[in-house]
């Protein structure tokens, strides 16, 4: 048995794991790679044929895990992909989304000599997501499934996004039992909306995420503290906004759900919320469809007071009137849009209308790469650039990361220490920058695991 790790290999983004038995090839996730400013270009390839391929597996919906599947299905993979039933959902919203900013990113580029756009054609098109699509098979948490006489699956939920799933597979290697687990990635205990990352059962060998190495998340104060907090000085204290950046797909939902406490409980004065994203609305209605498998909390909530996404201070956003619209509310409001790096969506309406605006806080409760609108903002760049025009920065601006859907650096080792370092014959860790692994990787070696830092295209024989 042979793996090789094809993407997020020392870097965060392109998850891709290449599994071979006798005969058989699995792969693990098929995310899109955003390291380099040619990225369309740096997908459109696989160091493998995609036809040899017999199965996907995939942890979650997110594009850095899902987003080059269509690809893999245009060059030629005819296999099932499997899924659990919410991953099915969101990954079918990401992908669609996912051509959409390929094909605004190709009409914003300048015309060539012929008079078409010039720069690399989308990845693929919305034919290429249906296809995709046509070949997921969603399989409940903790139920086995057998992919052949030789390999079983189960998926167990790690929480970080709804139908997240670490990848236990259980194998039969010339006539030796052998199990290998892929974390996905790892939530947090006590997120809004969503369960607990559950223990893994014991494994031969563990290939783990290590996002957040070296890193611990705030404990100083809780969400709701801040919350209130920001949106007291912002909105309540003094006439102003708050515009908060998010993600459509998992950072809304937790948001929405802990303003809803907040509100429904008395703890602010009512203040209008608008959510001005379409694929935030989608995503919450599937949040909806799957509701039970959020955490207990909020289906407590929701027999108690009702649907945690909807609320008398709430609004969602549908069109672009009404997104003009929210422009022009001059009263104290929250805005909650995408994208959450600032680099694309309708967040940037917002921003140019203000930036320059002494009483608006611009909160950001995501991660944002280095280079991104939404990075240049964090650092105090005193001048940003929209829509062709430099504006100086007058609104104040908050960072938090009591949102974040990745497990810190205990909750990392903590997996990993669910595991019997005798029997644990090793660990690999991916999905994260360099000092980040070689943090995590210490602090394992020390506890007496063997720990292995993959270059991409390594392969390892298990």
């Amino acid at each position: 048995m042979k793996l090789t790790i094809w993407g997020a290999a020392k870097q965060v983004t392109g998850s891709m794991h290449l599994l071979q038995l006798e005969n058989y090839n699995i792969l693990i996730d098929c995310g899109l790679d955003y390291e380099k400013e040619t990225f369309q270009e740096e997908n459109q390839y696989f160091p493998f044929d995609p036809a040899s391929i017999d199965v996907v597996i995939l942890t979650h919906a997110h594009i850095d895990h899902s987003g080059n599947l269509p690809t893999l299905v245009r060059l030629g993979f005819e296999g099932q992909i499997l899924s659990t039933p919410p991953t099915a959902d969101l990954t079918e919203l990401l992908l669609h989304d996912s051509v959409n900013v390929f094909i605004g990113k190709q009409n914003r580029r300048p015309k060539g000599r012929r008079g078409g756009r010039s720069g690399p054609q989308p990845l693929y098109l919305q034919k290429h997501v249906n296809d995709t699509m046509d070949r997921f098979v969603t399989i409940a948490f903790h139920k086995e499934f057998r992919l052949n006489d030789n390999v079983s699956l189960t998926f167990i939920p790690v929480g970080h996004l709804l139908g997240a799933a670490a990848i236990v597979l259980t194998l039969q290697d010339k006539g030796v039992e052998k199990k290998i687990a892929f974390t996905g990635d790892i939530g947090r205990t006590n997120y809004p909306v969503l369960v607990d990352p559950e223990p893994l059962p014991q494994v031969d060998y563990l290939v783990s995420e290590s996002t957040y190495g070296g890193r611990l998340h705030s404990t100083d104060v809780t969400l709701q503290e801040k919350l209130i907090e920001t949106i007291n000085e912002s909105c309540v204290k003094y006439p102003g906004r708050l515009i908060i950046p998010a993600f459509s797909i998992g950072r809304t939902q937790a948001l929405v759900y802990s303003l809803n406490k907040i509100f429904s409980s008395g703890l602010l004065p009512p203040v209008k919320i608008f959510v001005d994203s379409p694929l935030a609305t989608i995503a919450t209605d599937i949040y909806r469809k799957h509701h039970h498998l959020l955490n207990q909390e909020s289906q407590d909530f929701y027999r108690k007071q009702g649907d945690e996404f909807e609320f008398e201070e709430l609004s969602y956003v549908h069109d672009k009137r009404e997104s003009q619209s929210v422009s022009n509310y001059h009263e104290p409001c929250i805005i909650i849009s995408s994208a959450g790096m600032l680099e694309g969506g309708r967040i940037q309406d917002h921003l140019y209308y203000n930036i320059q605006n002494y009483y608006c806080t611009i909160l950001f409760i995501g991660y944002c790469a280095k280079g991104t609108l939404g990075d240049r903002l964090l650092r105090g760049d005193p001048i940003v650039r929209l829509r062709n025009r430099d504006l100086m920065v007058y609104a104040t601006i908050q960072k938090t990361d009591l949102l974040s859907g990745h497990g810190d650096h205990n909750d990392l080792v903590n997996t990993v220490k669910q595991q019997d370092s005798e029997k644990l014959k090793s660990v690999f860790l991916v999905h994260g920058e360099i000092k980040s692994m070689n943090m995590l990787g210490e602090a394992l070696t020390a506890l007496g695991y063997k720990v292995n830092l993959p270059e991409k295209g390594e392969t390892f024989e298990l």
